[in-house]
């Protein structure tokens, strides 16, 4: 595979034509007039005629074969206002023509950065999921504190509580355990390991651009355990004019929230500022006398400064401070009020401290070199009555990549290093230190080349090389084929590989307790899979716009981790001698019509592991889930909509069935000159996972917990104020 992989490339670069000149022969770079930045995949036709073109990477194209006399050139691409000019041939000047363009909706501000090649997100073959700005606004108006709700109800995706009392959450895509996906921040890994339960409850949303999704291998790009997807949350940056956003909003289960972002760019120098505080009262929604929401005070402070040293080079160096105290369990043990029978709590303290500096430099003829170091420290103490966890980890991530496009090729070449290390402070008596530490580097080069103006081809080989574990090659290959200006089709294709770590759901729902450390001699785990997808975008008449998008998905992993019972309370992880795979599919479907915005998607997840009995299933995996919703919305002055999300039978651990179920919210805003009012009402139909099955176990003293398969805090209101200055 890795042989094959390599010949590709090289044969893609060998394949670069040379672009001669001749008569009849026009050059064109097409340029984003606001930003200056080349246009990918920009359409370049003569008038009249079946000659057209398509630009590369680098905004080129050439047409060949025009005809003598006066033609009319057309230049268009998606999400900006179409462009033309004319020209008499032959040409007395061969030189090249630029042609600015002009944004004419969002869209077209729609670039993709987790691939490194900034193209445009239809221009781009690997399969990429943007949640623009507005949708992210929207989810912040239901759940301000963090960006759980942003991800939950996106296709494909489940956010897993990993905790009843404490309500800790992972990343599943398409059915696989969260330690499979990684998450990034602007393009930092700071989120893995020991972090990963709290990252969902400490990234806040409200300085947030976009959400770029990849699903399915993605190792080629970021390394280590991207074998389910990549998550990146990308933040704003400092425009033209000021902004400063502040938002309040409380809920009906007993939470309140402030938020304050601030942005503004003087000269050569710019900043953003996020503030943030939140707090959860104890709330117990079904008076069991145990919370369904902790209580928990939160902050973050985050300051971005943004140096532009000139035109071509930036440098900007950030940080982000995150605090939760989270304390759940029995409600008279959180008020204060204990007993001889009340004695149960779990609580959680952690502090996060991240520091990322990124530096790019624009070079001659397009190519471009970044290079980003990132620090982070992330501290936390797990308490209950008769047992504690505590540990400090810290996080290193280097990262230094350059492109250079060649004609119609983009080429990235680059390296990066991850250095992460835990230490346990004061480990139980009844297992040794569960200290960790990982370290891979490793080299990548990836080629992104329009063979033809339907075709294009992203083919990349990264080589890591992890302490321990050996040297581990990754290569992907992805397609993108347009069959007209309608309907596309993208395939992918990639290995994969995750290093063992305690870190994983299974230990989090334990909180640790009895987990021995990784042993020598474990394997690490590998995976190979791809995606497939049509996706047709056209319209019904004049008025009706409508999107689908059909994928399918298949994802196996051999060497799977698993955590097996030592007896006695005692655990411990071995490699399992069979397979996991996940397979099925997504369907999407968007319409609009005038004010109103229609959306559902279905995914199908067969996801199942050779060493489980019985079905095989994977635990809290639905084989069927619906998202939908209906919005209206009139820009500058209101939206509302409605939702409705439906999740299948999920089998649970101990291969019992959990019932299927449907949750339906609402939510409108009225925007004013310079506030906006929201109100949002999530889970109207009040489904709780204490409606079906009891969720405590006693003995009440010491409780057990059922495992979270739905809500566990039923129907909540929300509603606030979002100022702007």
């Amino acid at each position: 595979m890795v042989k094959a992989v390599l010949l590709l490339l090289f044969s893609m670069l060998l394949a670069m034509p040379a672009a001669a000149q001749t008569g009849g022969s026009l050059r064109v770079l097409v340029k984003s007039h606001e930003t200056g930045d080349a246009v990918a995949d920009a359409a370049v036709s003569v008038k009249g005629t079946g000659i057209t073109a398509r630009t590369g990477t680098d905004g080129r194209a050439v047409l060949n074969g025009v005809p003598d006399g006066r033609q009319t050139i057309g230049v268009e691409s998606l999400g900006f206002a179409p462009a033309e000019l004319t020209r008499t041939f032959p040409l007395a000047d061969n030189a090249e023509i630029v042609v600015e363009l002009d944004v004419e909706n969002e869209l077209g501000e729609v670039t993709i950065e987790s691939t490194r090649t900034g193209r445009a997100i239809e221009a781009e073959p690997t399969r990429v999921e943007a949640i623009d700005e507005e949708e992210v606004e929207e989810k912040i108006n239901m759940r301000p504190a963090n960006v759980s709700m942003v991800l939950n109800e996106s296709t494909g995706i489940k956010v897993q509580q990993t905790s009843a009392t404490s309500a800790t959450q992972s990343i599943r895509i398409q059915g696989l355990d969260g330690r499979y996906t990684q998450i990034l921040k602007d393009g930092f890994p700071s989120y893995g390991g020991f972090a990963g339960s709290q990252s969902l409850l400490e990234i806040p949303p409200l300085d947030l651009r976009q959400v770029e999704i990849i699903k399915g291998p993605a190792a080629t790009f970021y390394g280590e355990g991207a074998i389910a997807g990549v998550v990146n949350f990308i933040t704003k940056e400092p425009g033209d004019e000021a902004e400063t956003t502040l938002l309040l909003n409380q809920t009906s289960a007993l939470g309140s929230d402030a938020s304050l972002f601030t942005t503004r760019k003087i000269n050569k120098f710019g900043y953003t500022f996020l503030g943030q505080f939140n707090y959860q009262n104890e709330y117990d929604v079904d008076d069991d006398g145990f919370s369904d929401l902790p209580r928990t005070y939160s902050f973050a402070v985050s300051p971005q400064a943004f140096f532009y040293i000139d035109e071509k080079t930036r440098l900007t160096i950030g940080n982000s401070t995150t605090y939760q105290n989270r304390k759940g369990g029995d409600m008279r043990v959180i008020a204060g009020n204990a007993g001889p029978l009340n004695q149960y709590f779990e609580k959680n303290l952690s502090l996060r401290n991240i520091t990322n500096v990124s530096f790019s430099r624009d070079l001659a003829e397009g190519r471009r070199i970044v290079a980003k170091q990132s620090f982070a420290f992330f501290d936390r103490e797990l308490t209950t009555p008769s047992y504690r966890f505590d540990g400090r980890q810290f996080n290193s991530y280097t990262d230094v990549a350059y492109f250079m496009p060649v004609r119609n090729h983009g080429l990235v070449f680059g390296f990066s290093a991850a250095h992460d290390r835990f230490d346990e402070r004061n480990p139980a008596v009844d297992t040794l230190a569960r200290d960790e530490s990982h370290t891979s580097f490793g080299g990548f080069v990836q080629d992104t080349v329009d063979l033809t103006d339907r075709f294009s081809i992203e083919a990349g080989l990264r080589v890591d090389h992890a302490r321990n574990y050996g040297t581990f090659a990754l290569p992907r290959v992805s397609l993108l084929y347009r069959f007209n200006e309608n309907l596309t089709s993208r395939v992918g294709f990639g290995l994969g590989y995750k290093t063992p770590t305690i870190f994983t759901e299974d230990s989090e729902t334990l909180l640790f307790r009895g987990i021995l450390p990784i042993r020598d001699g474990l394997e690490a785990e590998r995976s190979r899979g791809g995606t497939f997808d049509i996706n047709y975008r056209g319209s019904i008449g004049e008025k009706i716009g409508i999107s689908i998008n059909q994928m399918f998905f298949y994802t196996q992993i051999t060497d799977p981790l698993i955590l097996e019972s030592r007896g006695k309370g005692i655990f411990e992880y071995a490699n399992a001698g069979s397979t996991i795979i996940s397979k099925g599919f997504e369907t999407n479907l968007r319409a609009d019509y005038n004010i109103a915005k229609l959306f559902i998607g279905y995914t199908f997840t067969d996801a199942k592991a050779g060493y489980l009995p019985g079905n095989r299933i994977l635990p809290l995996t639905p084989k069927s889930k619906v998202n939908s919703s209906l919005i209206f919305e009139e820009h500058d002055s209101f939206k509302a909509g409605i939702e409705a999300h439906f999740t299948g039978r999920q089998t649970l651990s101990d291969r019992t069935s959990a019932r299927s179920y449907t949750v339906v919210g609402m939510f409108g805003e009225k925007i004013f000159k310079n506030f906006s009012l929201f109100i949002n009402a999530e889970n109207i139909t009040d489904v709780r996972q204490s409606r079906y099955s009891q969720v405590v176990f006693p003995p009440f003293t010491d409780p057990e917990f059922a495992e979270v398969y739905t809500h566990l805090e039923g129907r909540v209101f929300n509603g606030g104020i979002k100022i702007r200055f």
